[in-house]
């Protein structure tokens, strides 16, 4: 899959993209990352992307016409993503739809923002990773990036985890632990231990639902609940602590 991250700062994008997981996918050819700079698509000798906003006001705001070049530059791609703080947000559902594309571009803004035209008329969506404001869309592209890439095949070397993450069926996931079976006077829940993979993988629900209620309740409402998770959810509202052991 062909990754296109239109920015001011390429270098931060190759750097990234030449580590982890991501950089054995690159090496691999099973990923193709290209950091274009937008400075790159200007016409005077300050290579200046950015003037002062119409109406007044405080900061600078990114020209359309390099951005647009930038974009243009490009050529074919299966979708064209504005990361900005006024996007919708983005979640692991986008992050699976995109992961079927050929191509992906994503434009990172810098300053006040982008143009608004650019924005009407030239990429097809706006996300946000989170209800905060950063420097520069970098980090929101490459978040995109990294959990679009992790769900092509071949990248991940166990491609059964992907089925049991955080999200994928609308909750978070279980928690997780390993050798030693005792650290620092604390134990692994004996349930791990018992070779029962039943109980196993009983408890794992039921701890995923346990965490989902305690932080994030919003995601209750649209995640795929069965008869006997319902139930164990209004035994944890009555105060029933009770677990699989």
């Amino acid at each position: 899959m062909r990754f296109v991250v239109l920015t001011l700062f390429p270098d931060v994008v190759r750097a990234y993209a030449a580590a982890g997981v991501l950089g054995k996918a690159v090496e691999r050819g099973e990923v193709e990352v290209e950091a274009v700079d937008i400075r790159d698509f200007t016409d005077d000798r300050y290579r200046s992307v950015d003037d002062d906003p119409f109406g007044g006001g405080a900061g600078m705001v990114m020209k359309p016409e390099p951005v647009a070049r930038a974009i243009e530059s490009a050529g074919r791609v299966g979708k064209r993503v504005m990361l900005t703080p006024s996007g919708r947000p983005f979640t692991q559902a986008d992050a699976v739809e995109w992961a079927k594309l050929d191509s992906l571009l994503l434009l990172c803004g810098r300053y006040e923002g982008i143009d608004q035209r650019i924005r009407d008329d030239h990429v097809d969506d706006a996300v946000s990773i989170g209800d905060y404001v950063l420097s520069g869309g970098e980090l929101g592209a490459l978040v995109v990036l990294d959990a679009t890439m992790r769900l092509l095949p071949g990248v991940l070397g166990n491609a059964d985890s992907l089925e049991h993450e955080s999200y994928n069926e609308g909750l978070l996931e279980h928690p997780h632990y390993t050798r030693p079976a005792e650290w620092r006077g604390v134990g692994v829940p004996e349930v791990l231990l018992s070779g029962h993979h039943a109980r196993v993988a009983e408890w794992r629900r039921r701890e995923s639902l346990r965490r989902t209620a305690r932080l994030r309740p919003d995601l209750l409402k649209t995640a795929s609940l069965t008869p006997q998770d319902q139930r164990f959810l209004l035994d944890l509202e009555s105060g029933d602590q009770s677990e699989v052991s």
